[in-house]
């Protein structure tokens, strides 16, 4: 924005995205599956490019894991988690071998990050033009119901139950058997071992994983 205020500001959305890209730190890893040196190649390189779509994006995780059921014609899972400047994006796909599922993790996460980009332009904008509002005249200030509407707002959603536990502490083996106790997929509590707010939950490879805030 341009010194001296009145009608002499301008706004500029020109170079929030010149950043200066940085390789991206990706960590491979397999369950009950065999991570080639030829599908840790392609995941690498085709997942390390996505950092184009919103520069600052510098981590990746790429977990592969295969179903062990022949009836199952996508048993191959691959689930990409990319993150960076406070930012996370993640996909789970399944698809009959491991470089299919990369490519269709690709495919999702392009869309993610696009819709992530426009979503952080459109804040960055707003900011802007909240701060050239504040420097124009009063007599210059356009109307908001001459704006043209925002086809794409973000959706307002409607949380219609909340519940309040008062539980005592558990440790995350005592979270999940809750959890299976009460037959379902998730289980909020407070972790005995370091007091923080925790989730305990069913992935879908059969395992339990586990959430925590800092």
């Amino acid at each position: 924005m341009d010194e001296g205020g009145g009608r002499g500001c301008r706004l500029s959305l020109v170079g929030h995205y010149n950043e200066k890209r940085v390789p991206v730190n990706i960590s491979v890893s397999g369950r009950h599956t065999t991570v080639s040196n030829s599908l840790r190649q392609q995941a690498e390189d085709k997942i390390g490019r996505l950092d184009k779509y919103l520069p600052g994006m510098d981590r990746a995780e790429i977990h592969f894991w295969e179903v062990k059921n022949p009836r199952v014609e996508n048993r191959e899972y691959c689930e990409v988690t990319i993150s960076g400047h406070g930012h996370h994006v993640r996909c789970k796909v399944s698809a009959p071998d491991g470089f299919t599922a990369v490519d269709l993790a690709v495919d999702k996460l392009e869309r993610q990050l696009r819709k992530l980009k426009t979503k952080v332009q459109r804040r960055q904008q707003g900011r802007e033009r909240t701060a050239l509002d504040a420097a124009l005249l009063p007599d210059t200030l356009v109307p908001d119901t001459l704006l043209p509407e925002d086809q794409d707002a973000e959706p307002v959603y409607k949380i219609v139950k909340s519940k309040l536990f008062d539980e005592a502490p558990l440790d995350p083996q005592e979270a999940a058997l809750q959890m299976d106790l009460l037959n379902h997929d998730f289980f909020l509590f407070r972790n005995s071992e370091n007091s923080r707010a925790s989730v305990v939950y069913r992935r879908s490879d059969g395992d339990i994983g586990q959430i925590e805030l800092e």
